[in-house]
């Protein structure tokens, strides 16, 4: 009878909890301007942005969760307030007045940052020998740069 492998503990690296712990405050942030755009969203664009800024919002949601469910695995605490989540984010609120084109733009540069966060964070990760960590970030960061590009194309 074969002998099985022992079973390699989750990674507990502290600077991969930092570093997702910025994640989940910059998705709960996201969330929220995601909301305030598909509420406050005006003109010939409102029926086709405010579906799609509640499809964002929804998909915000799930990997807010991911990231933080991540975070527990891996033995760490997640950040679960909004006090704590505004002053860890790297990604700022909605202003308020923003036009539809301003709205798709934030939305834009925000994502592109939370892209290139990811990225350095999957690096981290392998670093640390924290792979799963890293794939599931590698995974988010697909669907980032897929919905970059089609806010892009929307905006022509």
């Amino acid at each position: 009878m074969a002998t099985k492998a022992p079973v390699k503990k989750a990674n507990t690296d502290n600077r991969v909890i930092e570093h997702l712990n910025v994640q989940v405050a910059n998705w709960s942030v996201m969330y929220m301007k995601l909301h305030h755009f598909h509420w406050y969203v005006k003109g010939p664009n409102f029926f086709s942005l405010h579906v799609k800024f509640e499809e964002l919002y929804d998909e915000a949601t799930l990997i807010l969760d991911e990231l933080a469910e991540r975070v527990l695995t891996i033995g760490g605490k997640p950040l679960s307030t909004l006090k704590e989540h505004l002053a860890q984010a790297t990604i700022g609120e909605a202003k308020g007045g923003e036009s539809t084109e301003q709205m798709v733009k934030a939305i834009i540069a925000d994502f592109e940052q939370l892209s290139d966060e990811a990225g350095q964070l999957a690096d981290l990760s392998e670093e640390a020998g924290d792979k799963s960590t890293a794939d599931m970030l590698i995974g988010r960061q697909e669907w980032i740069q897929k919905s970059v590009w089609m806010l892009k194309a929307y905006l022509g």
